[in-house]
């Protein structure tokens, strides 16, 4: 399986964002900055070449080549801020602490992400000013996105059912071809993926 970060272009550097976690998360938001990658980018029109994703006018993705986090070095006082858990450290528990870090950023996406979340979460759940953009399904080892950066799974999904942004919509749809992915490429390790629910601030 080709991945976009693959054909060397050299702004996006992989980071490993996850080890396998097979039990179900609770549900807590984590917060998370990343790069915008969209229309205006130089990149843009090789990136939609790759890929074939042609109705997408923005990249919404936890996907760490294509929408890298803003805040790459852990400093020593995010400790009491952010996920304590190896290759997490870019997810951020404290909104407000992030949103002060970032505030000279203007460039970028505010994300609040659920991992595995058991149910679509509510809107009760993630706090004041974002807005629901959809479902990313990402590689559990490496972070990257079984939908936007491997090239397609069509056992799995049809690139055509993802949204503008590159998301799935619904918590059902994404829920089956999370299942769907493992089942049908069992021998293909992008395949087996965290589901993320991710919200934007407006």
């Amino acid at each position: 399986m080709v991945r976009y970060q693959d054909l060397a272009l050299e702004r996006y550097n992989p980071r490993a964002m996850s080890e396998p976690q097979d039990q179900p998360q609770p549900m807590i938001p984590w917060f998370v900055a990343t790069e915008k990658f969209d229309k205006s980018d130089a990149a843009w029109a090789k990136y939609i070449a790759w890929s074939g994703l042609e109705q997408l006018d923005e990249v919404v993705s936890l996907d760490a080549s294509l929408s890298p986090t803003v805040l790459p070095d852990i400093t020593a006082e995010y400790w009491n801020h952010i996920v304590n858990e190896d290759f997490m450290l870019h997810f951020f528990t404290d909104l407000d602490y992030l949103r002060a870090e970032t505030a000279s950023i203007l460039r970028k996406n505010l994300l609040c992400v659920f991992r595995n979340p058991l149910t679509q979460p509510s809107y009760a759940q993630v706090p004041e000013g974002f807005e629901f953009v959809g479902y990313d399904l990402m590689e559990k080892d490496s972070g990257v996105s079984a939908l936007m950066n491997c090239g397609g799974f069509p056992k799995a999904f049809s690139n055509s059912e993802l949204s503008e942004k590159g998301l799935l919509l619904t918590y059902e749809r994404a829920r089956t071809v999370q299942d769907a992915l493992v089942r049908e490429y069992p021998s293909e390790h992008h395949a087996d993926c965290h589901l993320w629910a991710v919200f934007r601030a407006r």
